[in-house]
């Protein structure tokens, strides 16, 4: 730990961030950075997306009280909130790209609970309501929260163009709570191990 505030008192880095963990573990270690006068972490990239919102039970509210930013990865779910994704394909590895039928990994974190196509279907018809993607519509729901900013993976120029578009959609209060109504708790142990278990195979 003390070895990245020597980067920055040398000059190459500027700031620092982490990513997934549990809470207690980001608080632990930004509390011995301050004991120790060290720099301490300014931002954390985490799991977090319509589907995926484990993470409002206590990273993002100490986050948000830290005046920590939040940078979430998989923030279309890993192309499901895209909406091009039919339920009965799901979990038989079938799908419209070459990623969509070889992602076990997306297999193990998603489709466990039946609310989540019925939450893409609101983004769908969200979508068609305010003259957007289904993309556009899962980035805008997170960049109306304070201090969000979206990590999105792109791997063609247009990917990029609609991500970008979605600075210009605007959510009202009802649109924010249809989305956000028929959420069903994941159970993030799982999510954590299987992290630690795709590091540890790194």
């Amino acid at each position: 730990r003390a070895s990245l505030h020597d980067l920055i008192k040398a000059g190459k880095i500027r700031y620092i961030g982490a990513s997934s963990m549990y809470t207690f573990q980001f608080a632990k270690m930004n509390h011995i950075a301050e004991l120790n006068g060290w720099t301490k972490f300014i931002s954390m990239q985490n799991h977090y997306n319509l589907i995926a919102r484990e993470e409002e039970r206590e990273m993002i509210p100490y986050c948000a009280s830290e005046g920590i930013s939040l940078t979430p990865w998989s923030a279309l779910a890993r192309g499901l909130l895209s909406g091009n994704r039919k339920p009965e394909d799901a979990q038989k590895g079938a799908g419209p790209t070459d990623r969509s039928k070889v992602d076990g990994f997306a297999r193990k974190i998603y489709f466990k609970e039946t609310a989540d196509f019925k939450i893409i279907e609101r983004v769908k018809n969200t979508a068609t309501k305010v003259s957007a993607t289904p993309s556009q519509v899962a980035l805008a729901w997170m960049m109306n929260k304070p201090g969000f900013i979206p990590l999105v993976g792109a791997s063609k120029m247009h990917h990029l163009e609609e991500a970008c578009g979605a600075v210009n959609i605007q959510l009202s209060k009802g649109d924010v709570e249809y989305l956000e109504e028929l959420y069903e708790p994941h159970k993030p142990v799982e999510l954590l191990s299987e992290l630690q278990t795709l590091t540890t195979l790194k």
